[in-house]
């Protein structure tokens, strides 16, 4: 068969999240099948160096999938965690069942990433899935719009429709955030932080391959939204310097090709298959 073309992708992550990488070769009872490009990935590889879980890290192409990710998800997807129940290990894949499992799973690693109030628990969860059923597919309907067939290709009508689509959902979610922050429900992170946080920390990519770029007002230009795009800022700077954030991101110019790719529409991943299709995340 022929190779998948997003299999020859750079191999390993670089940077500081090549060192971390390094610090978590070791043969630990809790596995991280991980894609270090993958923004799912990156979501529970913040959420086990939050809570400092012991882990081991296993780096795996997910478009060239080896057996031993297959023997445990057989949809070959990252991440998959292979966590130690008795009598054997036993596999779950995920990322926003993963998060829940370690809160559940580790209780005495902190910070805890949901509330302890069932009510605000419950309204945390809603807004989690906000990122996944809206934020997510505008972000890529956005990212992956090319011009219809027929249409101009310096008719920026459509493109322009993706963006203000994107950055409505931005708007809504951000008017749910704690009035004073830095994070989503105060000043601890949790897990609506961290189910974004990898899609926040990539914006460039909009800026890099889109005209028009990102769209997200100036300080001091957003008119009747000004309070809202300030919070928004201020949250995306809290995750950029959290060292989480920073350690489990590669250098950029290793994400340049991946996202190219997306940029042009013609990445072969399942999430990039899914809104060509018209699909919410697979």
């Amino acid at each position: 068969m022929p190779a998948h073309p997003d299999s020859n992708l750079h191999p390993e992550a670089t940077g500081p999240a090549k060192a971390l990488v390094e610090q978590h070769r070791a043969d630990q009872q809790l596995k991280l099948y991980a894609g270090w490009f993958c923004p799912f990935v990156q979501r529970v590889w913040l959420a086990l160096e939050e809570k400092q879980i012991p882990y081991q890290y296993i780096e795996v192409n997910p478009y060239n999938k080896p057996e031993s990710l297959l023997s445990l998800n057989p949809r070959g997807l990252v991440p998959t965690l292979s966590c130690p129940t008795d009598p054997e290990p036993r596999p779950l894949y995920e990322s926003t069942v993963i998060l829940e499992y370690l809160e559940e799973a580790y209780p005495s690693h902190k910070p805890h990433f949901l509330p302890q109030d069932p009510y605000e628990r419950a309204r945390a969860r809603i807004w989690i899935d906000y990122v996944t059923s809206r934020i997510i597919p505008s972000f890529h309907r956005f990212l992956q719009y090319q011009p219809a067939e027929g249409e101009s290709a310096h008719s920026d009508a459509g493109l322009d429709k993706a963006r203000r689509e994107f950055l409505d959902h931005l708007k809504v979610w951000t008017r749910e955030m704690h009035s004073k922050g830095p994070y989503f429900l105060g000043s601890e992170v949790s897990l609506p932080d961290l189910v974004l946080a990898p899609w926040a920390v990539r914006l460039w990519v909009f800026d890099e391959f889109k005209t028009g770029g990102l769209g997200v007002p100036a300080e001091g230009q957003g008119g009747l939204d000004e309070a809202v795009w300030n919070r928004w800022r201020k949250w995306v700077s809290a995750l950029e310097n959290r060292k989480s954030i920073q350690e489990t991101t590669s250098e950029k110019e290793y994400y340049l090709p991946i996202y190219k790719r997306y940029a042009d529409n013609t990445a072969q991943s399942e999430l990039a298959k899914a809104t060509r299709g018209g699909r919410g995340v697979p």
